[in-house]
């Protein structure tokens, strides 16, 4: 008799008998699904522990569990386990884990995307400012985070105003023979072309970093003596330039809204759940000065309490991120003192985790934790809003149920060139841009300008990838799909979906048709867009909705943005095209040896001209790289 895989309890109770009881992470998987990178388990649940063995036993029994654990536990098949050497590195792996995975059963951080920072670069005569996001790896001074890349664009603009600091590439800074605009409107100094001497740009440098530290005070009273000082030697120029450069001070100062008193560096979070959903509001206080803050929505379950939420939602948020010394929270976590050991290690230096009682900390976090109230309640009711538009949209056309997924298509090309599709994702929580496509046009016996044939290698080449990774009824699976066009758009979707034998997903076509009045003429209806919207399903006549439609207007967004993703696409793609090298297509020829045979040769084309003997004079390329560069000019001449 063929015995029965272990699942659930059974299999959980085989793996404890087996477990060290030692700190590590362990894995949950479920079934097997299908990937690009080949067949693989589902990862369910990651989770830390300090005793692997006690805690993967408690998930032996069903009961004394949420529906959430219960649910989790039956669809276990498999488990995994790391162990660690103390439970801080069981902290670290599994957030580490837990973004790198996005397990199902799992609290998410949704938004990972790093924050921007201003650096000072010191790895030339005359420093650079400039807005970073990414690793630290240039020589330089960091300032930072800033909660978005507006607030960095904002102060920069103003320190530019303020200190004169230039913001140029080093290749346009070397080559640079007369000021450019910048300094004509005031924003940098010129040291390109020694307007300003080294030392006086060094004085600039030191005072703009000096007030990013927090010392802004005594820069401004600095310069306000200086103003002093040169309208009473009558150098009312100088002064002028002094004041303009205190006003924009002022004005970084005034754009910051809350500058604590007594918190120099610190990271407030506060955390408010309503509705089975949470916002966790991060604010960022640096050098005494407000950053800006940024609101989150982590996915989690319903029953989920702010605090587990708050825990899960940290360990993420350091994960490959530095820390302020000081870090306040709303709600009291079960892993304070793991996470500031944690990320005292990792940072070789005390890091503060606590919830702050009374005085201005308090004060900070309540703000926080208003702002975090104000964000969730407005998110509810964009939900709410976006709920009532989909139900709407399954009413209009017949669905099922609301749909959860939509994929609008676009195709964009001028006269077949650079082609490419583009597929835009929306759902109850709006537009998902990081579940947009593109679609370079590969097919080679299409006729310039086949629209339905790029359609259909579109989708063709959609669905294929899409029945391989996952299965119908999985969250990366549309409900609804939009092609933009009419019947022809419409068929060339249809003539897919037979060929690889789909069902369930409805196709929709949108076109722009002209609407005929009561006398039979023919006009523009600016009513319902530029031309009046024509919609398209299988099998039935094309119809229109309602001038003041809620789902037109909602399907004419959802079509415009496909249409501007699409255009963006091919734009970026023609600029590529236009800006290629041919040296690019040697193979062999890299970054390196490509800047020194320009360098040597002046372009493309005079390296072309030159001949093998002198190719091979060149530093790095070698006498079969100098044949294989010839040979590849001039085969393709002849």
């Amino acid at each position: 008799a063929v015995t029965a895989p272990l699942a659930g309890p059974d299999l959980i109770r085989a793996e404890v008998r087996r477990l060290p009881n030692r700190p590590g992470v362990y894995r949950m998987l479920g079934e097997i699904v299908r990937k690009r990178s080949g067949d693989e388990r589902e990862v369910l649940y990651v989770g830390k522990a300090k005793d692997l063995k006690k805690r993967v036993a408690s998930y032996t029994k069903l009961g004394g569990h949420s529906n959430r654990i219960m649910a989790m536990i039956a669809a276990t098949r498999a488990m995994e386990f790391i162990t660690t050497e103390t439970e801080t590195e069981s902290l670290l792996l599994e957030a580490n884990l837990i973004k790198r995975l996005k397990p199902k059963y799992n609290t998410l951080l949704r938004d990972d995307k790093s924050f921007p920072h201003i650096l000072i670069a010191l790895d030339h005569e005359a420093p650079q400012i400039r807005k970073h996001r990414g690793a630290q790896s240039r020589k330089g001074h960091y300032f930072g985070p800033f909660a978005s890349a507006g607030a960095v664009d904002r102060t920069l603009n103003t320190l530019q105003k303020a200190f004169l600091l230039r913001s140029c590439k080093d290749s346009v800074y070397d080559s640079r023979t007369r000021p450019c605009l910048l300094y004509e409107i005031k924003r940098c100094a010129a040291p390109c072309v020694d307007y300003v001497s080294t030392d006086e740009y060094r004085e600039l440098v030191d005072e703009a970093e000096a007030f990013l530290r927090g010392k802004s005070t005594a820069v401004m009273e600095q310069l306000s003596k200086d103003m002093e000082r040169a309208a009473e030697n009558l150098q009312f120029e100088k002064a002028a330039a002094l004041r303009d450069r205190i006003r924009a001070l002022s004005a970084v100062r005034e754009t910051q809204i809350i500058n604590p008193g007594v918190v120099e560096n610190a990271d407030v979070f506060a955390i408010h759940a309503e509705g089975g959903q949470s916002c966790v509001q991060v604010f960022f206080f640096r050098a005494g000065q407000n950053w800006g803050n940024h609101a989150y929505f982590p996915r989690h379950e319903k029953d989920a309490e702010p605090a587990d939420v708050l825990d899960a939602f940290l360990a993420q948020f350091y994960d490959g991120r530095d820390p302020a010394p000081s870090i306040l929270l709303s709600d009291a976590v079960p892993n304070a003192d793991l996470l500031a050991e944690a990320l005292g290690v990792r940072q070789g230096r005390k890091i503060e985790v606590r919830v702050p009682e009374r005085g201005e900390k308090r004060t900070l976090v309540e703000h926080a934790r208003t702002n975090a109230k104000e964000a969730l309640g407005r998110k509810l009711s964009e939900s709410a809003s976006q709920e009532k538009l989909l139900a709407a949209v399954a009413e209009t056309f017949d669905l099922d149920a609301p749909p959860r997924r939509i994929e609008v298509y676009d195709n964009s090309h001028v006269s077949g060139t650079n082609a490419v599709g583009g597929m835009v994702v929306a759902g109850p929580e709006g537009f998902q841009k990081a579940q947009y496509r593109t679609f370079n046009i590969k097919s080679e016996e299409l006729s310039a300008g086949d629209d339905f044939g790029m359609m259909r290698e579109v989708l063709a080449r959609r669905f294929a990838r899409l029945m391989k990774e996952d299965h119908p009824g999985s969250e990366t699976w549309p409900d609804l799909v939009v092609v933009d066009g009419g019947q022809g758009q419409l068929s060339a979707a249809r003539e897919v979906m037979e060929e690889m034998g789909l069902e369930g997903v409805t196709l929709l076509g949108v076109s722009k048709g002209r609407r005929e009045t009561e006398a039979g003429a023919k006009r523009v209806d600016r009513t319902m867009g530029a031309t009046g919207e024509q919609f398209h399903l299988i099998d039935k006549p094309p119809f229109t909705l309602e001038a003041r439609s809620p789902v037109l207007y909602y399907l004419q967004r959802l079509r415009d943005e496909a249409h501007r993703y699409a255009i963006g696409q091919h734009r970026a793609r023609r600029k590529k095209q236009m800006t290629a090298n041919p040296l690019d297509g040697i193979e062999g020829v890299g970054p390196a040896r490509k800047k020194a045979l320009l360098h040597r040769f002046g372009s493309a084309k005079g390296v072309a001209r030159a001949s093998v003997a002198d190719l091979t004079g060149v530093d790095g390329v070698s006498e079969p790289l100098a044949h294989r560069i010839y040979d590849y000019f001039h085969s393709r001449q002849s």
